[in-house]
């Protein structure tokens, strides 16, 4: 079986995070993120993504600071997300705590190339990067690390070009299907190419100072 499928097999525990122990262990640096304010709970968003950190370090260390992007997409780099910034420069410091990073869940944190970049910095820097898919820090000279990591970079950037592509679908399908109007210029009963006439207002009597008689013309000044 291989690493993907035993991970999914394995399934993921929903009991309460345990309490952070203070002594011993790695100081973790925990990072989550959500891409709405909208349609997305910040509260319960960050919740599960910091229970699955808390468990996956359990036992290892305790987390220390925790960082959470909220409306920021994920094809936004880290070094443009405002808490991945901070997170990044708290790491890069001079007598930096942090002894790892710990997220969530991958599709939460990065997309394409993204968690490559960002395991090189963290490789320079001596840190570790650890994910709940590799139930721990991540070791791309792991050939079935590299392979599962190529696989979640595969399946983000899979699920931000379908969720793309379901909204343009839907919105041809109401305008070609439903007549749904869907913004722009207003459709008029007129051919846009053929302006329609301007209607003349009537004059009102008395508005020549004649009382209502046919106005009189003058000659053209020259």
């Amino acid at each position: 079986m291989d690493l993907l499928a035993q991970w999914m097999t394995t399934g993921r525990s929903t009991r309460p995070s345990p309490p952070a122990q203070d002594g011993g262990g790695s100081r973790f640096a925990f990072y989550g993120r959500t891409s709405t304010t909208r349609h997305q709970d910040r509260v319960s968003s960050q919740g599960w993504q910091r229970d699955m950190a808390e468990h996956l370090v359990a036992g290892h260390g305790h987390i220390v600071a925790a960082y959470f992007d909220t409306g920021t997409s994920r094809r936004v780099p880290w070094r443009q997300r405002s808490q991945a910034a901070q997170l990044m420069t708290a790491v890069s410091g001079p007598g930096s705590a942090i002894d790892a990073i710990v997220v969530g869940e991958y599709e939460r944190a990065f997309t394409g190339t993204q968690f490559t970049t960002l395991y090189t910095w963290c490789t320079h820097h001596g840190i570790q990067l650890w994910l709940p898919e590799t139930s721990g820090p991540v070791d791309l000279g792991n050939h079935d690390h590299r392979t599962l990591m190529a696989l979640l970079a595969t399946q983000s950037q899979r699920e931000v070009l379908r969720a793309r592509h379901r909204v343009l679908a839907a919105m041809h399908n109401q305008a070609t299907r439903q007549g749904r109007y869907l913004g722009g210029r207003p459709p008029t009963a007129t051919n846009s190419s053929t302006p329609a006439p301007t209607p003349t207002p009537p004059t009102p009597a008395g508005a020549d100072g004649c009382n209502g008689s046919p106005p009189t013309h003058e000659p053209p000044r020259t």
